[in-house]
């Protein structure tokens, strides 16, 4: 593989939820891990994929960040200046879901912010909500020592996601990439303790016309289907009855760690 290669995952998103009733759910999965300041150096474009313009599968700026089109590099790198990140030189990282006949929904994506020598120094996960709403939770060390496999780092909860959780809490977050495996693992915890498990995870392979068409055929309407998705499983907890809160007035929107 080439140093710096898009590439795409194929795998699974999983959540379980443990009370008050048990709920679980997978579904099968396909993302993109992309680097974007490679990319950003000049136009992209890749048979069935395209940056910045209208393909099959694209990834478009304003998906990510201020969403005004502007890059979201130079807002990853300004956020990361504000919390005294500033050697977070090296290769950008993003794993998200890309549009798929220009139609996308991300209940998340994930920045890898990595230093000069290929070491991770942050990553900033960006949560959107089916309200229009979005967040990035910033994760990194104080003491400026680059981030480990598999290692548990915590962000308190801060914006409204879903009507079956309140806004309190924390998030674990967990991540573990290797040349040809990605798992994101992000557990919730409310003021009871452990409340919800999810995952994402695949078998990374180069972005290719050949991967692209495994992707549209092998897993048909999965980018169309997420909202869905989302909906049908919010019924199936209000079927079991599980506690119902209303969206706060005013989501808070600070940067969390």
């Amino acid at each position: 593989m080439t140093a710096n290669q898009p590439m795409i995952g194929f795998g699974s998103v999983r959540h379980r939820r443990l009370r008050p009733r048990i709920h679980a759910f997978a579904y099968r999965a396909f993302f993109f891990r992309l680097p974007m300041r490679t990319l950003a150096a000049g136009p992209y474009r890749h048979g069935l994929f395209s940056l910045q313009r209208l393909n099959l599968f694209s990834v478009r700026h304003r998906d990510y960040g201020l969403r005004d089109g502007s890059s979201p590099v130079t807002w990853i790198d300004a956020m990361l200046r504000a919390h005294g990140i500033e050697d977070a030189t090296g290769e950008l990282w993003l794993h998200t879901f890309p549009r798929v006949f220009n139609y996308v929904f991300n209940p998340v994506s994930m920045w890898f912010c990595e230093r000069a020598d290929g070491a991770l120094r942050a990553v900033c996960c960006e949560v959107n909500n089916t309200f229009g709403e979005s967040h990035c939770y910033i994760l990194f060390h104080d003491d400026g020592s680059p981030l480990l496999a598999g290692e548990a780092l915590i962000a308190r909860k801060l914006l409204h996601v879903s009507p079956f959780c309140r806004v309190e809490g924390e998030y674990h977050f967990r991540f573990i990439t290797h040349e040809a495996r990605s798992v994101a693992r992000i557990d919730y915890d409310d003021s009871e303790g452990p409340l919800i498990n999810t995952s994402i995870s695949g078998t990374l392979v180069p972005l290719s016309s050949r991967a692209l068409m495994r992707a549209l055929f092998a897993y048909p309407a999965f980018t169309f289907g997420v909202p869905l998705r989302i909906h049908w499983q919010a019924l199936r907890l209000f079927a079991k009855r599980v506690p119902f809160f209303s969206k706060p007035a005013r989501p808070v929107l600070e940067v969390s760690r």
